[in-house]
């Protein structure tokens, strides 16, 4: 029985740690979906010698379906995003066609910035795909944070090694991330900052994407508004009603 006791207390710390991580992982990132969520946010391509800017507007529905729609510049304008589960499609209404993309255009650069097609369609989930362990306590951005390893179970159909995240330990908010390969070399940061109250939560209003290979590389994300848990209709996310997103 003495044994045993030893054995729980010494067992009894890192049950507690492993469960926290999973609980704080969840509730950042049940924080950043909600049920249904609608946004308008501004893409900043950013490049040692240039610049571009895109405006869209975007819809979600659980983590399974997304639509987005360029409203800006118009050359793009009109252009249609869509995800169903792990399908990526897009429209073109320059050529009014319709792609279905196929594994092997997953992971090309979208739209000529720092995140890959693959990305948009998060075909990983940092719940389901990873075990959580809380490495300690650090500030981002003024914010006391938890820093967080997740480590890919095996088999999960994911592209990284490793991640590292970074949870603000009052709002949940995921301030920071590093994403490092399967030989453990870092490949990308993201990098949270000013905080905003969209529709009762506080996020990050501003989120920077930086290919750590590429100097002077930087995709910015500007939420310009955020709402959650609005009704959303079913055939917005079907192939067919692509044509039909008011811009």
């Amino acid at each position: 029985m003495k044994k045993l006791l030893i054995y729980l207390l010494l067992i009894m710390p890192i049950m507690i740690q492993a469960q926290n991580a999973t609980d704080i992982i969840k509730k950042a990132d049940k924080k950043m979906r909600g049920n249904t969520s609608f946004n308008r946010m501004t893409i900043k391509i950013v490049r040692p010698k240039w610049q571009r800017k895109m405006r869209l507007k975007s819809w979600s529905k659980s983590d399974d379906y997304a639509v987005s729609v360029v409203t800006y510049p118009p050359k793009e304008k009109g252009i249609v995003f869509l995800k169903r589960k792990n399908e990526m499609w897009q429209y073109m209404p320059s050529i009014n066609r319709k792609i279905k993309m196929p594994p092997s255009m997953m992971l090309q650069s979208w739209m000529g910035t720092d995140l890959t097609n693959d990305d948009l369609v998060k075909q990983s989930s940092i719940v389901k795909d990873y075990t959580h362990k809380i490495l300690g306590e650090e500030t981002v951005e003024g914010l006391r944070t938890w820093k967080i390893l997740l480590t890919p179970k095996e088999d999960a159909p994911v592209v990284w090694g490793k991640i590292l995240l970074w949870i603000d330990q009052k709002d949940y908010m995921q301030m920071k991330a590093e994403f490092y390969d399967e030989d453990g070399f870092l490949v990308n940061k993201m990098i949270a900052s000013e905080p905003k109250m969209f529709n009762g939560k506080r996020l990050p209003s501003r989120l920077s994407f930086i290919p750590v290979d590429k100097p002077g590389n930087k995709t910015i994300i500007i939420y310009n508004s955020l709402q959650f848990d609005l009704p959303v209709s079913d055939k917005l996310f079907s192939p067919n009603y692509m044509t039909r997103i008011k811009i």
